[in-house]
């Protein structure tokens, strides 16, 4: 897959593809079902699969400062289209002249311009430019052949949107996000140096901070774990938030990673929570503590014996 940013030219080669537009924020079962009825009219037409998307997420731009919220930054969210058969994606800078451009403008600058699509496939709800005024019949006066796909739902015939998964993630019901995402759900980062409270204990961990990821429901999970280039998925009991017992000023992760010893400070870490076990708690003492991480990883072992990692 080949990803163009478009803030310079993009490749005579690389365009007159059928392009799909939107923000794929969560790269979901609906926004897979999307990618599915483009890559048809792709692979009919011998024609590569683009998709246009937007950085940073436009609400960053316009709700500065919200608390973190992306399920996917960016290089996940590649990672999930590449997965899904995309064979070019066009990155939009997404910034308050791209925000004040009117329908037609966006069109004419970006669309005709930049990237000649041969064919433009959209989700139901899609408007662009600025107001939010354009939309498929804009697209279609522009001369471009637009497919406008119909919502997606789950079996109870709910909308599937990447705002109901942030509900779900935010909640811990990680079961229920996964079964909308199709996929596993995963935070990245770099391994950082910790206290070391961990290690005094008999349970050192592998810290990484939350960042721009959505912050999950802060407690302890069964979460599986992969360090830098491994090709295996290391099990864990990972606990997500502020450490009550020892007042951490910003949420974070901290994964001890079962039957494992080996430094791995700098290198990068992918947690994939797999189910909550119980709520973030303050104990009286260290001795309560090292009682409760004792049972919580007899739980988490048995839970994660048979919950296989998802591809």
């Amino acid at each position: 897959m080949n990803v163009f940013d478009l803030s310079s030219p993009v490749p005579l080669s690389a365009r007159n593809a059928v392009v799909v537009i939107g923000n794929f924020d969560a790269v979901h079962l609906g926004h897979q079902a999307l990618l599915a009825e483009a890559l048809k009219i792709a692979q009919a037409n011998k024609q590569p699969l683009a998709v246009l998307t937007f950085e940073p997420h436009p609400r960053r731009l316009f709700r500065p400062d919200d608390p973190p919220f992306r399920i996917t930054p960016l290089p996940l969210k590649l990672e999930r289209m590449e997965f899904a058969g995309v064979d070019l994606v066009y990155v939009c800078p997404f910034d308050w002249n791209l925000a004040g451009l009117s329908a037609d403008d966006f069109v004419q600058s970006v669309l005709k311009d930049k990237l000649s699509p041969a064919h433009i496939v959209i989700g139901h709800d899609f408007h662009f430019g600025q107001h939010r005024t354009g939309n498929p019949d804009t697209l279609r006066r522009a001369g471009f052949p637009v497919t406008h796909m119909n919502l997606v739902a789950d079996a109870g015939h709910a909308v599937i949107s990447a705002t109901r998964i942030r509900g779900l993630i935010q909640s811990g019901h990680m079961d229920e996000a996964k079964n909308l995402l199709g996929w596993d759900w995963e935070i990245r980062g770099k391994v950082e140096h910790g206290n070391k409270r961990g290690r005094d204990i008999g349970y050192p961990t592998a810290n990484m901070a939350l960042g721009e990821t959505l912050h999950p429901a802060y407690g302890v999970y069964a979460a599986w774990v992969k360090i830098g280039g491994e090709d295996v998925w290391r099990p864990s009991a990972t606990n997500i938030g502020i450490r009550p017992m020892f007042a951490a000023e910003t949420g974070l992760i901290e994964s001890y990673i079962f039957d494992f010893a080996r430094e791995i400070y700098g290198e990068s870490l992918r947690v994939r929570p797999v189910c909550k076990i119980r709520d973030e708690l303050k104990f009286d003492n260290l001795d309560d503590l090292i009682g409760q991480i004792d049972a919580d990883c007899r739980q988490i072992r048995g839970i994660l014996d048979s919950t296989p990692v998802c591809r």
